[in-house]
C-alpha cells in the first residue's frame, strides 16, 4: 500500500499533484475556493526564513499555507 503524503512534505522546487483533501468545514471550503481540488498541479516556491509558512504556485496565484494547513492536503 502507498503511504500519503500532505503538501506539507514538499520541498521548495517540486511539483505534486493534489490527491485529495481531508481538511473540515470553513477551511476545506477555503481551500476548495483556492482551486486545491483533486488533480490540480502545485509548485514549492518557497518558505519563511523559518520555514513556516510555504508559498506555493497553484493555477497561476501564489498561496502562502501554513504546515499545519498543508498536513491535510494529500498529494502524489
Amino acid at each position: 500500500m502507498e503511504k500519503d503524503y500532505g503538501l506539507d512534505t514538499l520541498c521548495p522546487g517540486e511539483i505534486a499533484f493534489v490527491k485529495s483533501l481531508n481538511s473540515k468545514g470553513p477551511l476545506r471550503r477555503r481551500l476548495l475556493d483556492m482551486g486545491l481540488v483533486e488533480g490540480t498541479r502545485v509548485e514549492c516556491l518557497g518558505m519563511s526564513p523559518g520555514g513556516d509558512p510555504k508559498a506555493f504556485l497553484v493555477r497561476g496565484a501564489v498561496l502562502a499555507l501554513r504546515a499545519g494547513d498543508c498536513r491535510d492536503i494529500v498529494i502524489e
